[in-house]
């Protein structure tokens, strides 16, 4: 065997392998440095538009995050690109094959398609936002993020549901307008209900000046029910949204007390 064929140029293998993970490690730094910067830059002008635009905190959140997701997929293409260009490969060659695969895959990416589209309708619709209590299929909570592929629900028990947009084929949102609180209190046969309902109001109307999130009420509708040993009596009020909880839980808690004084009168 030849001499000359167990000569082989280290250095020149070593002084590229260390130009590569050079290049590689700046083209790293710069992606993680523009990536902060972009996100950075983005929320500074939501802020700003937040400040001086008629636009709703939670619509302005929901754009954020969208168009945050889109930077961070945008950014991270061109990066790929770069580090196949490291490598000497020609991405405009990468692209033209991902045509010809694309084909073969094509059905298997409908649904990724769908969520994309369904997605963008649900935005340009405006049916839901960040921060709206709403149901979809067999979820209820609070929207979390609005992405191009998924929608982030959290319920009230603290899981956070992961949904693809082509899932959400019915929606309702609780969080557009006022809401109702509801209350049904029983009395006993006994009780005069003339009286009941009577003092009913008064304890409500007191309530209502005392608790701005009350819009309208609360109003005592009258007998609802008629059980077996007791009249049940509805009573019903509007208050601001996500407040509807809160106001039937004081409602309930006064219109125990006033009719605790009834009976002791």
């Amino acid at each position: 065997m030849n001499q000359n064929e167990w000569n082989f140029d280290w250095s020149s293998l070593f002084t590229n392998f260390g130009t590569i993970i050079l290049k590689l490690l700046a083209i790293y730094i710069a992606y993680i440095t523009i990536k902060k910067l972009g996100i950075k830059l983005i929320n500074r002008v939501f802020q700003r538009i937040k400040e001086h635009q008629n636009i709703s905190n939670g619509r302005s959140r929901t754009l954020q995050s969208l168009i945050s997701n889109i930077f961070s997929y945008t950014l991270a293409f061109i990066f790929a690109v770069m580090i196949l260009q490291t490598f000497n490969i020609k991405a405009t060659a990468i692209l033209a094959g991902a045509g010809v695969v694309g084909l073969a895959v094509g059905f298997g990416a409908q649904g990724l398609v769908s969520d994309v589209v369904t997605g963008f309708f649900l935005l340009l619709e405006k049916q839901l936002d960040v921060g709206d209590y709403v149901t979809t299929g067999n979820f209820s909570g609070i929207v979390e993020a609005i992405g191009l592929r998924t929608t982030q629900i959290r319920s009230f028990d603290g899981t956070l549901h992961y949904i693809p947009n082509r899932m959400i084929t019915t929606l309702s949102n609780h969080s557009r307008g006022n809401m109702r609180a509801l209350v049904d209190i029983s009395i006993p046969y006994e009780q005069n209900i003339d009286e009941a309902i009577k003092t009913l109001q008064n304890k409500c109307n007191l309530l209502a000046q005392q608790e701005p999130k009350i819009i309208e009420g609360p109003n005592v509708l009258g007998v609802q029910n008629l059980g077996t040993s007791e009249v049940v009596i509805r009573v019903i009020a509007k208050t601001e949204n996500m407040a509807q909880w809160e106001i039937e839980r004081k409602l309930r808690k006064s219109l125990k007390e006033a009719l605790d004084q009834l009976n002791k009168s």
